[in-house]
């Protein structure tokens, strides 16, 4: 880590009434001296004071000053915060003034985490909760951010590694003292645990909800032609965000929509009618329309009685559509001189779960409540500890690859080995590698050498 007093903007760059400037380092009361700052303030005690341009002496602001002393501050260090007026040439002036001392620079991005990593003021999970909790959109990618900042994906990885040091312990205790007074079969003992330590690990490599909760559900919209669709995605969204026809094959290209459901922010997306298309671009927008089937999260089939169903294989294939909407219930067959349409109405096979008019509104409360509770369950709201970054899933990939080597080791010491690593990779979830704290294990639970 470098020992360089590092500053930096805290705030948005914009115009507002107040903007933070933070420095971290052992030059922070330096850099008030060389502002003009005579009286500095104590630790942890806000004080107005004046800062003035080191080289003119010119007049910059009137700034609330706030002290924090190493090692009781965010980053671990002594920092410094500076709550000025939130003018951008306030601001631009300051961070220029910084920036011509000697011994500070410009932090480089999460540079401030990162010391706070370093200095052991919190762990990567912890970190990584940070950028969650700022690029928080809805309240429960908000809720899982403070979870994971309080340690709840900490506390979990941490039992796992007790678990993986217990095991490894007493194997090494097998292996290193053979000649000491240890139950019999010690080793091998040990190892009768790992069957469901893996498979507790390849639950959550599996477990995908974290990671759409973190970048958003998706919702394809699928039908045949003119079935409502664009129709039910302006009602959703609460505008026309699509462009609404009683021409059959308006829609030509995927539309997105971001929305925020229960607090988990949501990407409604309106496709091109299911059919056999007949020229170029209808073909390229029904190819879009299956891919956004296969890329999203929740699949909802629209229908109407005067749109056909999709056959064949596009039947098939969204035969396991999470929710199918009748959509135009509005119609009334009595009004109607359409045979075929008088037909569709009057058929109920069932197939459908919600009656919707997108033109009335009929319906939409019980879509919303249904479409609520799919995106909950996808996004895993009211669940257990749930890895949120692909980081976490292929690091615990690997834990679970070296504890299957374990299992299958044709000698005790090739397992020994293969626990080392799944520890090692383990450490990596937090950033805490241990180095040797498996003699404590043994030496507390085993009275070898009394």
């Amino acid at each position: 880590m470098s020992d360089a007093t590092i500053f930096a903007l805290s705030t948005a760059p914009v115009r507002a009434a107040v903007a933070i400037i933070r420095l971290s380092g052992g030059d922070c009361v330096g850099a008030l001296t060389a502002l003009g700052v005579t009286d500095v303030p104590p630790p942890r005690q806000a004080a107005l004071r004046r800062l003035h341009a080191p080289e003119s002496g010119a007049l910059l602001d009137e700034a609330l000053l706030l002290r924090f002393q190493a090692p009781h501050s965010f980053t671990g260090e002594d920092m410094l915060e500076l709550h000025v007026h939130g003018g951008l040439a306030v601001t631009q002036s300051i961070l220029a003034a910084l920036s011509s001392l000697d011994g500070l620079r410009m932090a480089e991005a999460g540079e401030f985490t990162r010391r706070a990593v370093v200095n052991g003021k919190m762990d990567l999970t912890a970190a990584e909760a940070i950028a969650d909790l700022i690029d928080a959109e809805g309240g429960a990618q908000q809720a899982r951010a403070l979870d994971q900042l309080r340690g709840r994906l900490k506390d979990q990885a941490e039992v796992w590694r007790r678990q993986l040091k217990t095991m490894l312990a007493h194997l090494e205790a097998d292996l290193e003292f053979a000649d000491e007074d240890l139950p019999g079969g010690l080793g091998q003992t040990a190892l009768e645990g790992l069957p469901g330590l893996s498979d507790a690990l390849a639950a959550h490599v599996g477990d995908k909800r974290g990671l759409r909760l973190r970048d958003g559900v998706r919702v394809a919209l699928l039908g045949a032609p003119n079935a409502g669709k664009s129709s039910i995605l302006n009602m959703l969204a609460g505008r026309e965000a699509a462009i609404v026809s009683a021409r059959a094959g308006t829609t030509r290209d995927a539309i997105e929509v971001a929305m925020v459901l229960d607090g988990v922010p949501v990407t409604l997306v309106d496709t091109a009618g299911l059919r056999a298309a007949g020229d170029d671009i209808e073909r390229e927008g029904v190819r879009r329309a299956e891919q956004a089937a296969e890329q999203a999260d929740i699949v909802v089939l629209v229908s109407a009685p005067d749109a056909e169903l999709p056959s064949g294989d596009m039947k098939q294939r969204l035969a396991a559509a999470d929710l199918r909407l009748a959509n135009k219930s509005d119609i009334d067959p009595n009004t109607t001189s359409d045979k075929n349409l008088k037909g569709a109405l009057a058929a109920n096979d069932g197939s459908c779960d919600i009656a919707l008019s997108a033109k009335t509104g009929d319906g939409a409360e019980a879509l919303l409540a249904r479409l609520g509770e799919l995106v909950r369950d996808k996004a895993g709201l009211g669940g257990g500890v749930l890895v949120t970054r692909q980081r976490h899933a292929e690091i615990l990939e690997d834990v679970v690859a070296h504890l299957d080597a374990a299992q299958h080791a044709t000698a005790l010491e090739l397992a020994a080995e293969d626990l080392r690593l799944a520890q090692r990779a383990l450490g990596r979830l937090t950033g805490a590698v241990d180095v040797e704290q498996l003699l404590d294990i043994v030496f507390a639970d085993f009275c070898i050498g009394k």
